[in-house]
């Protein structure tokens, strides 16, 4: 059944090392304030305001009920007013501090999903894009992002609940002060509903990767892209069946610990039931308290049920969602504030001798096999560098190294004489181009689509069209109704579809929209199109940089299967088993006789 599978043993327990979650929320409410001052300000003032005349209506009915027993038509008089007082001002102002609430909300909602946006986008590496247990995080980050905004109306809400708690509290105190023990009797309630949701979230934690797995066997069941082979192969009976396993593996861990800790909440509303009880015998019988105090002990004490039922209610969600919530978006904080602490070199704007690799190691996070290992290689300013290899042999961890994706393990990689890992990535990825092999399809615009490659010139269409020249990618706009104005994507309105091999060349011409990059990298960019005309594309390429002026010392970085392709660089770098086992021009390296000869031989004679 398990083809598609996760391994027992290697699902992680990422929430341990999250921030606490006093000072985490505290943050959350410090962001929601730097943007909305004045609207949480007054939905926190109107929480607390609409709490005191609900808070009062036990003391209201009490001074009925004596103006009743003692037949003193004033004090029923006033009770009745401050009855009736209570009750408009509890709804206007629950009305009102709904309405400001909304707009609070829907306003912070923007703000939140821009901060995390931006911080998943500022981060320099993209580790926390590949590694499980931070997706993992980052999944259950997004899930809880869209409903972060209610966090601030839920510790509003709680506050105006503990003071409806204080009011009921201190009534019960002006009776006798030993009633007020009958706050203690709730505090089971507070610890299992605080205990709760903290029990269940680690639940869903740890089966995490299952229901990422789950949804991920439901999209390939119901989507487009993998339509065409899973009914080709057949599998789609066996994609349910896995992903209800999936979806069982992490459900029944969850299912088992709710049950377990709603039996002990159970018991601990059973202790509460059993002093209040106690509290009302203790007021009749033991101090023969008249009938309106017996009233007000029955009233303020339902009320004070009422008050730690939602109390705890709310202490619940603000432990099991939000405070989890908080404590994530506070980690990737910091995750991203730890990885430019060391970012004080400025980018160079030219390149005088080029970028040196020492001694660089890499293994992926959370992996010890290092897919490079000791590479020791400079890459000449103004050249062309081909990077060849097996597959596996570590030629795309290389490049992203380069494009400082990812820090090396060990070792330093140096731009001329500045460590790359202390310059800013944004300013140094300003002074990258270029396309990669897992490129991705932005469905704009196919003007937009190309343009994304210099932000700055995306509305400069002789720019995009010089863009697209250097590509090769002609053909494609000819074949495109509009042409740069024609909407790519069939699912948009007026949309188009094109074939991989189109995107492949629209993102080609995307990474050539900037002039005079210092580092332009061609990672497998031409993979979809023939061997002919990737030899033409590059040609064409390589004679352009060669001639072009040296001003800027710009590297150009290219990976390829294809040795045709290969052998106009000025420079081959042979990477096998994640090690540096050759390097230098086409002639050097076929002269030696080494395993690039050995690789262009067999693939020459496949084209024979």
């Amino acid at each position: 059944m398990s083809e598609i599978s996760i391994r027992n043993g290697a699902v992680p327990q990422p929430i341990e090392d999250l921030p606490p979650a006093l000072p985490a929320m505290w943050r959350v409410c410090k962001l929601g304030f730097r943007h909305e001052p004045s609207l949480m300000f007054w939905s926190f003032a109107l929480s607390l305001l609409a709490a005191l005349p609900d808070a009062l209506l036990a003391l209201w009915l009490a001074l009925l009920a004596q103006g009743i027993l003692q037949n003193d038509p004033l004090r029923i008089q006033v009770a009745a007013i401050a009855l009736a007082l209570s009750a408009v001002g509890t709804w206007l102002l629950r009305v009102l501090s709904t309405r400001l609430s909304r707009r609070f909300r829907d306003r912070v909602t923007i703000a939140l999903e821009s901060h995390v946006a931006r911080l998943q986008a500022s981060i320099a590496t993209i580790a926390h894009q590949e590694r499980p247990e931070y997706l993992d995080r980052l999944s259950v980050l997004r899930d809880q992002i869209f409903v972060l905004d209610h966090m601030y109306m839920s510790l509003f809400s709680t506050c105006g609940w503990i003071l409806r708690l204080a009011v009921t509290v201190i009534l019960l105190a002006s009776i006798h002060p030993v009633l007020v023990l009958l706050a203690l009797f709730a505090l089971p309630t507070v610890l299992t509903s605080s205990w709760r949701p903290a029990v269940e979230r680690k639940a869903q934690e740890r089966g995490a990767p299952f229901n990422r797995l789950a949804r991920h066997l439901f999209t390939l069941a119901t989507t487009a892209p993998p339509g065409k082979e899973v009914r080709v192969t057949g599998i789609g009976e066996r994609l349910t069946l896995q992903r209800r396993e999936a979806w069982e593996r992490w459900y029944g861990p969850i299912a088992a610990t709710r049950w377990s800790s709603a039996a002990w909440h159970t018991l601990a509303w059973a202790i509460f039931g059993l002093g209040y009880v106690g509290a009302v015998v203790f007021v009749s019988s033991v101090l023969a308290a008249p009938a309106a105090s017996v009233l007000l002990v029955l009233a303020a004490g339902a009320r004070l049920s009422a008050y730690i039922g939602a109390t705890v209610g709310e202490i619940g969600f603000l432990r099991g969602i939000w405070m989890d919530g908080s404590r994530r978006l506070a980690w990737l904080e910091d995750y991203a504030a730890s990885l430019i602490a060391q970012a004080d070199l400025p980018a160079p704007r030219t390149l005088l001798r080029g970028i040196r690799l020492e001694h660089v190691s890499f293994a992926y996070p959370g992996s010890d096999r290092l897919v490079l290992q000791d590479i020791s290689l400079e890459l000449p300013a103004g050249k062309v560098i081909a990077i060849v290899g097996e597959n596996g042999a570590g030629k795309t961890t290389l490049v992203k190294l380069l494009a400082k994706m990812y820090e090396p393990t060990s070792g330093a990689i140096f731009v001329d004489d500045r460590p790359l890992g202390r310059i800013p990535a944004h300013e140094w990825r300003e002074r990258l181009g270029g396309a990669f092999q897992d490129f991705f399809r932005f469905e704009f615009r196919a003007q937009q689509t190309v343009g994304l490659g210099d932000v700055p010139r995306l509305d400069d269409i002789p720019a995009v069209t010089a863009a697209v020249g250097r590509a090769g990618a002609e053909d494609v706009l000819q074949r495109l109704s509009s042409g740069l104005e024609t909407q790519l994507g069939p699912t948009w309105p007026g949309g188009v579809e094109v074939s991989f091999g189109q995107w492949q060349k629209l993102a080609l011409a995307r990474g050539f929209m900037r002039n005079e990059p210092l580092l332009l990298v061609l990672d497998e960019p031409t993979a979809a199109l023939d061997a002919e005309t990737e030899h033409a594309l590059f040609e064409r390429y390589a004679a352009a940089a060669q001639t072009a002026p040296p001003a800027s010392g710009r590297i150009t970085v290219l990976v390829s299967h294809r040795f045709s392709t290969v052998r106009m660089a000025d420079l081959i770098v042979v990477l096998d088993g994640a090690r540096l086992v050759e390097m230098g021009s086409h002639e050097e390296l076929m002269a030696r006789g080494g395993q690039y000869a050995e690789l262009y031989n067999i693939q020459a004679a496949a084209y024979r």
